[in-house]
């Protein structure tokens, strides 16, 4: 295990003119004027145009889980551009195999509709709902019963129950797989707001670099300074901006919730008031699924108009539930970005990796030991034991406003 942290931007550099094939009638958005292009040409809308039509010619209905309720929220929004819907066996099967839908577009981890209904099939059209609230149509074309164990191994790098990520395919998924085009009819209901890719980049400036950063924790000061940083990079306009983007949505067993988390955003969006910082939230499930997952972010976050995006390292990682070892290396997911980075239309460039120091704060690791500064350091396991026990928690380390949120929702 690798004791100090690298992390690298990735430069969006333009979109393929590959379109995923349309399996059912597609708007496309207008788009707010941006640099970056969205994955696969344009940005999908599946929202239909006569939601009560859509609803009365379903045959059946289904309480969407948490997880289905994002993937058909990022499907029906764009966010899953070029996406139509969720994906057939010959998609599925691709995706898995290659890191590639069918017609040869990148796209690194399967979007699934799962089911253990023996009745769905072909034929049905199945209005998706959040309680009494209709979401979206699915006509279904096509029903197969996956490979789960190559499906983990291809997506995870493993098919041990170890794995977060393997255990919710091979534990909470159902036995088959629906494929099919989708329908909106209204975005999920949340306790944080979650804006579509055309609204997120009308509100971003137009014709600057925005870089992206994705987190599913709290962010504490290493990750702030990280992120504003990331502006001063060679590839960087000087006018350039940050989005930071948190996934807001189920990540894996003992993360804090996303309700409590997007409450700690709110204040440090406010403590902090930077105006070259952009917030919002992404419906997103997490895989935990290392690089490939890596990919999917910047793929996610280029449909959003971001132009650059920021891996950390071990980014979207995790560790066993038996022995807690890291299922990935440190770097693998940016290696994989650095290899993969350049057909998806990206291209990575190396970014600060910065320590705290009594005598001037942060500054890179290398300056720190060319000048034999003290680095400060903090665990997370000591941060949590520190927060349990009222402890006062260092500012170098942590934002006063988040420490407070993190206390109070204990």
């Amino acid at each position: 295990m690798v004791a100090t942290s690298k992390i690298i931007v990735a430069l969006a550099a333009g979109a393929s003119a590959l379109v995923a094939p349309m399996r059912g009638p597609a708007k496309t958005t207008a788009l707010a004027a941006s640099k970056q292009t969205p994955h696969g040409g344009e940005l999908v809308n599946l929202f239909a145009a006569d939601a009560a039509a859509e609803v009365a010619s379903c045959t059946a209905t289904h309480q969407m889980t948490e997880r289905q309720s994002c993937d058909v929220e990022l499907l029906c929004n764009g966010g899953f551009s070029p996406l139509t819907g969720f994906m057939t066996e010959e998609e599925y099967g691709s995706v898995i195999n290659s890191m590639k839908l069918p017609n040869g577009l990148m796209f690194s981890l399967p979007v699934v509709f799962d089911t253990d209904s023996e009745e769905l099939g072909p034929g049905s059209k199945i209005l998706l709902k959040q309680g009494d609230l209709d979401v979206a149509t699915f006509t279904v074309t096509d029903k197969y019963t996956p490979d789960k164990p190559l499906e983990c191994l291809k997506c995870y790098g493993t098919s041990s129950l170890e794995h977060p990520g393997t255990q919710m395919v091979a534990m909470e998924r159902g036995k088959y797989y629906l494929g099919g085009a989708l329908a909106g009819l209204a975005k999920p209901v949340r306790e944080f707001p979650c804006e579509t890719p055309a609204e997120v980049r009308a509100r971003l400036p137009d014709n600057v670099d925005v870089v992206a950063f994705q987190c599913r924790n709290p962010v504490h000061r290493a990750h702030y300074e990280l992120f504003t940083r990331a502006l001063d990079a060679p590839n960087v306009g000087g006018d350039g901006v940050v989005l930071v983007h948190p996934t807001c949505g189920p990540t894996q067993p003992g993360d804090i919730p996303g309700t409590v988390r997007y409450k700690t955003y709110e204040v440090l969006k406010e403590e902090t008031a930077n105006p070259r910082t952009y917030w919002a939230y992404l419906p997103y499930s997490m895989h935990m699924a290392g690089p490939r997952e890596a990919i999917h972010h910047m793929m996610i976050r280029k449909n959003f108009g971001c132009t650059h995006f920021i891996i950390g390292r071990d980014m979207a990682g995790c560790k066993s539930s038996i022995d807690e070892e890291d299922f990935y290396g440190a770097y693998d997911a940016q290696d994989f970005a650095l290899e993969n980075g350049p057909e998806l239309g990206m291209k990575a460039v190396p970014s600060l990796n910065l320590v705290y120091t009594d005598e001037k704060g942060y500054v890179t690791a290398e300056e720190a030991k060319e000048q034999e500064l003290s680095a400060l350091k903090l665990s997370g396991t000591k941060f949590r034991k520190m927060l349990r026990g009222g402890e006062d928690i260092p500012e170098w380390f942590a934002f006063k406003s988040v420490v407070q949120v993190l206390r109070e929702n204990a």
